[in-house]
């Protein structure tokens, strides 16, 4: 195939001859949608099995433009739901009213590039890579030069290799904020023009690192409290866990997200979350989990080794859960329960201290029942908006009564553990007033009955333990509790 026969399809619908303005060519990634094919591409194919990541290996040591296309082939990608910048598609429309014509010109391969194209509508020809060319940089320029001629095309582009194809546009359009790349262009001579695009706040990063969610991490104190362990030592011991822990879950947080950016797309909230609105690009968040990670073990490394050993279990259990498992039925709840319980031991290894099998039995069923409510208010918003069973997790939308009954019969569950533990032995040693401690348990049965009872009114956002640190009566009851420990110390 030679190179004009690569993009011979791709301009058959035009003549820039008798064209009635100057064409508007639209870069893809980064500028007209608010993400990377290349990345989405390889993260929709990611659950695909050990030969789809060899073939995967093969295509990228041949080469770029071979990678593109083999996970493009890989890949399934809804191009309805992208994040597609307003900004330009204003300036596309704005083009057409003039009856200029518009192109899309991208390194993606031709199958994305097609398809968005088709979804779209109003592009008069396509430019993109193939599996031997890879357009990008001075390739994606001659190609332009030599459809358009020099000066004869304005451009929207979004980054530094998109510098030799402003070089030859009579309007470089810049979807970027970078002042050093706009700078870099005014000295090149280039009419500059900005599109404005969303800033990367600090706010946006604290939802993607979803820093609310660090509340949960407060489980490691568990053991300090109940081995009764306030040394200056253990104190700062505890919070330098919680924060290696808080690291530690940033990071699988944005590996979820990217894994799944096709599926919280289609989902009501989760579609605005910063990966999935494009708010952030995923090669950032790419960046930022190996940079998480290491900074989590380090503080680990500081605590003592049966720590990092802990959050090593804690974080390959993650990516398990992430990878595969939470599409399992029941397995899912179980995982989940299993990293809640995972916080309080790694409390104990922070010590160190031996973690209470009552605690442990505690934590397994109280967190499984909190597990389970999360599931049925995810299933409790399908049905209420007549949508289809989650494709991203192995419950059906007729599995919802069942679920809220698992809930309340686990939560009940860590109820009686607790009243057995009041009873045993082991409390006499460590609180003076022991018989106090039953006073918990109709605190707890309360708490618990409502939370359900909440879930199934569709009072509860979809995490209940979120959910509690925001609401009045939990906030009391957590008040109650801890009243009653001290008390019974």
């Amino acid at each position: 195939m030679t190179e004009l026969s690569t993009f011979q399809n791709l301009i058959v619908n035009n003549d820039r001859q008798t064209a009635p303005g100057i064409p508007l060519v639209v870069d893809l990634d980064g500028s007209l949608i608010q993400t990377d094919l290349l990345y989405e591409s390889f993260f929709a194919s990611v659950k695909d099995g050990l030969e789809h990541h060899w073939l995967t290996l093969k295509a990228f040591r041949r080469g770029k433009a071979p990678l593109k296309a083999y996970l493009a082939e890989a890949s399934t990608i809804d191009y309805a739901l992208l994040p597609f910048s307003n900004e330009i598609l204003e300036l596309i429309r704005e083009a057409k009213s003039q009856d200029r014509p518009v192109y899309l010109a991208t390194a993606s391969n031709r199958l994305h590039a097609e398809g968005i194209a088709a979804h779209l509508g109003f592009f008069d020809g396509v430019f993109s890579s193939d599996d031997t060319v890879n357009l990008v940089g001075n390739e994606k320029a001659r190609i332009l030069v030599d459809a358009f001629g020099e000066r004869g095309f304005d451009y929207i582009g979004n980054g530094h290799a998109d510098l030799e194809i402003w070089k030859q546009a009579r309007t470089a359009y810049i979807a970027n904020n970078s002042s050093s790349l706009r700078r870099k262009l005014e000295l090149s001579g280039a009419q500059v023009k900005s599109v404005d695009t969303p800033s990367r706040s600090l706010r946006i990063w604290i939802k993607a690192l979803r820093v609310h969610q660090y509340a949960k991490n407060a489980l490691i104190f568990v053991p300090m409290l109940t081995a009764h362990a306030y040394t200056v030592h253990d104190i700062l011991s505890a919070s330098l866990a919680f924060v290696a822990f808080s690291l530690c879950a940033s990071s699988a947080y944005l590996l979820n997200d990217v894994i799944d950016l096709n599926a919280d797309r289609q989902h009501p909230s989760k579609k605005n979350r910063p990966f999935a609105c494009g708010a952030i690009p995923v090669l950032d968040g790419i960046i930022a989990i190996p940079v998480l990670v290491l900074l989590a073990f380090g503080c680990a490394a500081l605590i003592s080794p049966l720590f990092a050993a802990v959050l090593l279990a804690y974080f390959v259990l993650t990516l398990a859960y992430s990878f595969t498992l939470k599409r399992r039925l029941i397995v899912d709840i179980v995982v989940l329960a299993t990293l809640y319980t995972t916080r309080v031991i790694a409390g104990a290894a922070a010590l160190p201290v031996v973690p209470s099998e009552w605690l442990l039995a505690f934590s397994m069923f109280i967190f499984t029942s909190l597990a389970l409510v999360k599931r049925y208010v995810e299933l409790a918003m399908r049905v209420d908006r007549e949508l289809p069973d989650p494709t991203n997790r192995n419950y059906r939308l007729i599995d919802l009564p069942i679920v809220g009954a698992l809930a309340a019969a686990s939560g009940f569950n860590a109820v009686t553990i607790f009243a057995l533990y009041v009873s045993s032995p082991a409390v006499g040693g460590l609180y003076r007033h022991p018989e106090l401690l039953w006073l918990v348990c109709p605190v707890l049965m309360y708490w618990l009955s409502r939370m359900v009872i909440l879930a199934h009114r569709r009072v509860l956002d979809d995490d209940p333990i979120v959910f509690a640190l925001s609401d009045r009566n939990s906030r009391i009851c957590a008040g109650f509790m801890i009243a009653i420990v001290m008390l019974a110390s």
